[in-house]
């Protein structure tokens, strides 16, 4: 048990793996990737994850590997970790070809990576007090430039939004757009409750199309709670009722502080008294009960 790599079929300990340095996924990011994990050692809506996987690949012009090889590379290297519950990471990169940014150059054989480790979830005392969220000065890298809609493997805009929340204390970063309107976290996707009912970003303003955000919203109908998808600034979180973010590691998960970076300025509020609120709760149980319902049986 533990944390296996596949390149290109070969399986072999993380020491052992390597991809050649003209690998344009290592010069450039010029790559795509999903993340996905296990409930009961069973992949948790892989097809969402690999249909999304596509639709960026379309777009950046990257040939991909057949499904039906993905998926078993997939779950022959799942099977080899032999972890209880594991995190998989899926990453086919442009291949490598003559140096230089052009596309043309590379030599047309994309290259299909798998990184499999134990299953690390969030600690328990986190789901208990909640996060502490920075809003970043640095904004999410608009749709015109490199859309946050296409998961590639260029994630600086990301890192140094991370890099500045953890400088402030905070937990996680999130990232407004050029206009100031709320995106998405790091790696997550984030919504917020008021008294007309769950409120979460619509995709235009730029951002990923989460897997579990959009289970979460088919969950949150299904409770008989109405989901509004509005643009909304830092204000409407900063006054919400509670704010959560949702993604495949922390499933649903309550946002509790907010650190407003500004200038120089550090402007820390306590969301929702500063603990979890009841619809968040809620909302993790329901979709706790569909990953029972569609994967547990």
């Amino acid at each position: 048990m533990g944390t296996l790599v596949n390149v290109e079929g070969r399986l072999v300990p993380p020491e052992q793996a390597f991809v050649p340095v003209l690998d344009r996924g290592f010069l450039y990011g010029d790559s795509v990737y999903e993340v996905v994990r296990t409930y009961a050692g069973r992949v948790f809506e892989l097809g969402r994850h690999l249909d999304r996987m596509e639709r960026t690949a379309a777009r950046i012009g990257l040939l991909l590997p057949p499904r039906s090889r993905i998926e078993s590379e997939l779950f022959r290297t799942l099977d080899a970790a032999g972890n209880a519950e594991s995190y998989a990471r899926i990453i086919v990169t442009r291949g490598e070809g003559r140096f230089g940014l052009a596309p043309h150059l590379a030599e047309g054989l994309n290259r299909l990576v798998f990184l499999i480790r134990p299953l690390e979830p969030p600690p328990p005392e986190l789901y208990d007090r909640g996060l502490q969220m920075a809003v970043t000065r640095m904004r999410r890298n608009p749709p015109q430039a490199l859309d946050p809609a296409l998961k590639t493997g260029n994630y600086l805009n990301s890192v140094l939004a991370l890099r500045e929340s953890h400088a402030a204390g905070a937990d996680d970063a999130l990232m407004l757009d050029l206009h100031g309107q709320v995106t998405e976290a790091s790696t997550s996707n984030v919504f917020f409750v008021n008294a007309g009912g769950i409120v979460t970003p619509p995709l235009a303003v730029g951002m990923l199309e989460g897997v579990t955000r959009g289970l979460v919203i088919e969950v949150a109908r299904g409770e008989g709670l109405p989901v509004r998808e509005e643009p909304h600034g830092i204000e409407a979180l900063a006054a919400a009722d509670e704010v959560f973010v949702t993604s495949s590691l922390r499933e649903v998960m309550a946002v509790t502080s907010l650190v407003i970076l500004d200038g120089e300025k550090a402007d820390r509020r306590a969301v929702a008294g500063g603990k979890p609120g009841p619809i968040t709760r809620r909302l993790h149980a329901a979709f706790r009960r569909y990953v029972e319902r569609t994967h547990l049986r």
